[in-house]
């Protein structure tokens, strides 16, 4: 039987929670892999170096760490989103769909070169240990995490429920680190929660786009609806991507059938087209999605969908600009590739790469007495793909660019962006009904 081999979109951020986040999988057809006569002999290259260092290296060395090491050197060639995967990762990559495993329950990643939690995730061990956003874990069970990359992190911190692991954490304002021993149970990622926000305006945020997301959407909706809410905020802040199935089937739920949700295209790929399909209900509720630089690939098909067909407004600041399409190909010996194969289009054809989205309305959000963090974008990721439809513009030495902050954490009572929505929506509820009124 042939091995699947699946689409994906990589988001700006790989986040551990303890899970890898930012990806957008489905089917595609591939090529063979057949190399011509060229490309053989410039194999040979390969074969030649291969031999002399397991024959002439001082130390007797592992043919398969030879080739990984040189897989991983092979893809890190191209752009940012494309890599190789020995299969310990690639198993964590298919873990993260399921939204369900053995670990602790935070978010990291690295920052300044040291691991940091992004945020704990509520009710979990790490949650109920006291570990706060912005802790650096700089050893985990005595190991420096110095250079631990996150998926060796993620290897050491995961594992069976009910088993403990030992965190070393510096936080600011202590004088020094402190250990943290914590008992691993089943996380399970909630990527849907919803809740009533003010009086009629419902409130959904959407984490990461898994395999139940849309059937969990649409349980929100209904408990909603049941609710009588007249409109919605529907939060894609700081959701780095997902599955594609379930960004087609989150946007369909606010969409009418056979509108078009995004089209990919790449160069050994024909045009490809995602519509809606009318297996969901459709809920036409005066909507505000919010979106940030944070909100990356599935994010930006939704958000870009329901921009296009003048579904929602967009409020927040501009998306991170993720546009290009990864195939996820499984290899011998339980290893894969993620390699980029094409851009995709919202249904106006608009390329989002580099560029990100827009919103229709920008709200910013300043650091406050929290640490803030320098906003990262697609555009300034090195090796990223450039834009067929906007020309990146030459710097020059006059140029002085403005480094964009944002706070690493915000409370909900602090959280403009989410006020001024609700703002809007309750403007347009007394417009309406003053319109009626008129009448």
């Amino acid at each position: 039987m042939k091995k699947r081999r699946r689409l994906a979109i990589f988001g700006w951020i790989v986040i551990v929670s303890l899970v890898i986040g930012g990806f957008l999988i489905s089917e595609m057809p591939m090529k063979s892999a057949v190399a011509d006569s060229q490309e053989y002999q410039n194999l040979r290259l390969f074969t030649e170096a291969l031999t002399i260092i397991k024959n002439s290296y001082v130390e007797k060395v592992n043919t398969q760490d030879l080739i990984y090491g040189a897989l991983k050197g092979m893809l890190g060639t191209l752009d940012p989103h494309s890599g190789f995967m020995p299969p310990e990762e690639y198993k964590e990559m298919q873990i993260d769909t399921r939204g369900e495993f053995g670990g602790l329950g935070i978010q990291i990643g690295v920052k300044k070169g040291m691991l940091t939690v992004i945020a704990p995730i509520e009710d979990t061990p790490a949650w109920k240990a006291g570990i706060k956003a912005g802790d650096k874990i700089i050893k985990v069970e005595g190991e420096s995490t110095r250079d631990m990359t996150l998926f060796e992190a993620v290897k050491k911190m995961r594992g069976p429920s009910g088993t403990t692991v030992t965190i070393t954490i510096v936080r600011e304002g202590w004088k020094e680190p402190k250990d943290f021993t914590i008992t691993r149970a089943v996380i399970k990622i909630k990527s849907v929660k919803y809740k009533v926000v003010d009086d009629g305006i419902g409130y959904i945020k959407i984490n990461q786009f898994q395999e139940r997301t849309a059937s969990d959407l649409a349980n929100a909706l209904k408990n909603l609806s049941d609710k009588k809410i007249d409109s919605l905020v529907l939060d894609l802040r700081n959701n780095p991507g997902g599955l594609l199935k379930s960004a087609v089937d989150v946007t369909e739920q606010f969409l009418p059938p056979k509108k078009l949700v995004v089209y990919i295209k790449g160069r050994s790929v024909k045009k490809t087209e995602y519509m809606t399909t009318g297996n969901h209900p459709h809920y036409d509720l005066p909507m505000i999605v919010m979106v940030n630089h944070g909100s990356a690939s599935a994010s930006e098909i939704v958000a870009g969908a329901l921009k296009d067909w003048k579904r929602a407004v967009l409020l927040g600041v501009r998306t991170f600009g993720k546009g290009s399409v990864q195939s996820v190909i499984p290899l011998s010996g339980g290893s894969g590739l993620r390699l980029t194969t094409a851009k995709y289009y919202t249904p106006k054809g608009i390329s989002i790469q580099n560029e990100g989205i827009e919103p229709d309305i920008v709200v910013k959000v300043k650091p406050q007495d929290g640490e803030a963090y320098p906003v990262i974008r697609e555009k300034d990721l090195e090796h990223h793909l450039k834009n067929e439809q906007r020309p990146e513009e030459k710097e020059t030495k006059k140029t002085v660019k403005e480094t964009e902050v944002a706070p690493l954490q915000v409370d909900e009572k602090n959280d403009v962006q989410l006020q001024r929505a609700i703002d809007l929506l309750k403007g347009w509820r007394v417009f309406r009904e003053s319109s009626i009124d008129n009448k």
